[in-house]
């Protein structure tokens, strides 16, 4: 080590400093690239509109980390599928990690809603961890047709118990834990991934947290001194841009994987949708050139406002 290193050993805030410097530069291409392909998404919106099965051929060909989690057994309620939409409700002026996946279906013999949505939010909890958590979402299933054997809904009534302050093991979490302790095939369905939760950080907590992270970045920057405990630093591995969320444990929790799930959908199923269309075994009568016009539009875009994007998970 050289006499210069030794005078100036570099500290653990310096390259923390780095890492805020370029989590500010990922956060800043989300909001442009969210600004830039919000005509473009709805242009392609209203022409896959008229291709008759369009998301469904896109879930065939969708990447393992969503496909895994489709059974055979949701195939007839997925064919119902018409559209997918992901939003990132807190802009322009809010955490842009924070988005919705909306799912849109015609009538089907299962449930009764034409529209099931659930909201993921980008949450720092006081410990430092941040990550996706979001509510419980219910459907109306048909009479003798829930795909989930049940368990989406005692996930809502646990989160509900959980809000209105009732600890312990309550009814419904204790026959959640039967359900889940059968291990049904039959409750193995996709649409258990709207009972998701996450480690639930409260808007007022992760308010606080940034709040506190926010100070110690400007004191950095100011050159003083901020006690850092190495415990108390982010993990990559549950960051949730990475999408893992390996750390995460919640026995109540109907579908665990949620978050990666989640970021699997819309950050690449739902941008790279066309591509995975014509992925599949039949193009159902589309126009190539017009969806080749939108694909050339998207890549523009990425050229001249993104220079980093999701990776694609395309099937071999």
């Amino acid at each position: 080590m050289s006499a210069e290193n030794i005078d100036n050993p570099v500290r653990y805030e310096q390259l923390e400093d780095i890492q805020d410097d370029f989590e500010q530069v990922d956060l800043e291409l989300l909001r442009v690239q969210h600004k830039l392909t919000r005509d473009i998404y709805a242009k392609r919106e209203k022409i896959i509109s008229q291709i008759p099965n369009f998301w469904p051929l896109v879930l065939e060909q969708a990447p393992p980390e969503i496909s895994e989690y489709i059974p055979l057994g949701d195939g007839p309620a997925m064919s119902a599928l018409k559209n997918i939409t992901v939003e990132r409700f807190e802009l322009p002026d809010g955490e842009p990690r924070s988005f919705s996946i909306k799912f849109e279906f015609s009538d089907n013999e299962f449930f009764e809603d034409k529209v099931i949505e659930k909201r993921f939010y980008w949450r720092l909890s006081k410990d430092d961890v941040a990550g996706l958590v979001s509510e419980p979402v219910e459907i109306k299933w048909k009479p003798g047709k829930d795909l989930t054997n049940g368990l989406l809904t005692l996930a809502k009534k646990i989160h509900e118990d959980d809000k209105a302050g009732k600890t312990g093991k309550t009814e419904n979490k204790t026959q959640l834990l039967k359900e889940k302790e059968k291990g049904d095939t039959e409750s193995r369905s996709f649409f258990n991934f709207f009972g998701f939760r996450g480690d639930y950080v409260t808007e007022e907590e992760s308010r606080e947290a940034k709040k506190v992270d926010e100070e110690k970045r400007k004191a950095r920057k100011e050159g003083k001194e901020v006690e850092v405990k190495m415990d108390e630093k982010v993990d990559d591995d549950v960051d949730v841009e990475e999408g893992s969320d390996d750390e995460y444990e919640y026995e109540y929790d109907v579908f665990p994987p949620g978050a990666e799930v989640a970021l699997a959908i819309a950050e690449d199923l739902w941008p790279n949708a066309i591509e995975y269309f014509q992925d599949g075994e039949e193009l159902a009568g589309c126009e190539i050139s017009d969806l080749g016009d939108l694909e050339s539009e998207g890549e523009q875009m990425d050229e001249d406002g993104d220079d980093e994007q999701p990776s694609k998970k395309r099937k071999a």
